[in-house]
């Protein structure tokens, strides 16, 4: 169920790992970049979970299994067992097999993580058009991935049979710039093919339902660096999300952030997990918004910082309320980095 349109960042008395009993992680951007810990993380997850939080990272990349992602976290210092780790796999795997008969045959277009979801769902894994596949699965199958396995999936579904995909994310992060994701080879088999398949990954429902299973959660929240997945899928499961700044989206483009890309708490990294969130308020005075000294507004359809406090973020938390309650739909990021510029942000 969607929330109400945000109209200025939430304020918690609490720290987040209080409020909330569940903090479902994105990886790329958030825990890790690189595949190297980002400042802060290992140390800021290891005290969330003493202090009782439970950790579940909830990656859209279906090409691991959850024990390979783990074992990978566990590398860096990061607390996590396999249980600990939801993938786009997994939940395009349920998606599937409430569809199919246990034992159907799947056509895989990805990697082993794929292949390991579909079979904890008694669900058969093959590698061609012609075994006779009741579904075809896509998955991101990592940068080597023949184009001959896209050519394949690309005969199956134009015969008729049923096409899911993990995720649909255009791009994926590597340690050159940004590559090709699942999304942009899926869209290679749409194009061939003029079907479109039932995806499952972030933010799209199936991925939030497969984490809240796994979970338990009660009260969780979502942690991205991501408006378009993290934030939007937090936004579309009616749960509050933390955008943390380490990753994709920076600040100008929070500000101009559209109503379902607006997250409840900004910070610039994990340690916001660990801290109260404070209150961004409206000043009578101005007819803007205060947040920790800084006073933000808008006038004549331009963001304006009118006071200054210590802390540059609570500025920016001040310029998302301006932003957010006075230009509907957002403002652009040209006018977002006007403001910005004071902040140093």
């Amino acid at each position: 169920m969607n929330q109400p349109v945000r109209t200025r960042p939430e304020s918690s008395r609490q720290s987040l790992n209080e409020a909330y009993d569940t903090a479902l992680l994105d990886l790329d951007g958030v825990v890790y970049a690189g595949g190297e810990a980002i400042d802060h993380a290992v140390e800021s997850l290891v005290t969330a979970r003493d202090a009782g939080m439970r950790l579940a990272y909830v990656t859209n990349n279906a090409l691991r299994t959850p024990e390979a992602v783990a074992e990978h976290l566990t590398r860096l210092g990061m607390p996590a067992a396999p249980d600990d780790v939801i993938t786009s796999a997994q939940a395009v795997a349920r998606l599937i097999s409430e569809q199919l008969p246990k034992g159907a045959r799947v056509l895989v277009i990805g990697g082993e993580g794929l292949r390991v979801a579909l079979r904890e769902r008694g669900l058969t894994p093959v590698d061609s058009a012609d075994d006779d596949p009741a579904a075809v699965v896509q998955g991101y199958g990592g940068p080597d991935m023949p184009w001959a396995r896209l050519a394949e999936a690309g005969y199956a579904v134009a015969r008729g049979v049923p096409w899911f995909a993990s995720n649909l994310d255009l791009t994926i992060p590597s340690g050159r710039g940004i590559a090709p994701g699942n999304g942009a080879a899926v869209e290679v088999v749409r194009i061939v093919t003029g079907k479109t398949p039932q995806a499952a990954g972030k933010p799209l429902p199936p991925m939030h339902r497969e984490t809240v299973l796994r979970t338990g959660a009660q009260r969780p929240l979502v942690v991205g660096d991501r408006l378009d997945t993290d934030i939007e899928g937090a936004y579309a499961g009616g749960v509050d999300s933390l955008l943390v700044l380490t990753g994709v989206t920076t600040p100008a483009q929070l500000l101009a952030a559209e109503p379902g890309h607006r997250p409840a708490y900004v910070d610039r990294d994990l340690r916001g997990l660990l801290a109260p969130q404070p209150e961004v308020a409206l000043d009578e005075a101005s007819g803007g918004f205060r947040c920790g000294g800084w006073t933000a507004r808008v006038a004549q359809r331009a963001l304006v910082l009118e006071s200054e406090g210590k802390e540059p973020l609570d500025g920016l938390r001040a310029l998302c309320a301006a932003a957010w309650s006075e230009a509907g739909d957002g403002v652009s990021e040209a006018d977002a980095g006007k403001a910005l510029a004071r902040l140093g942000l």
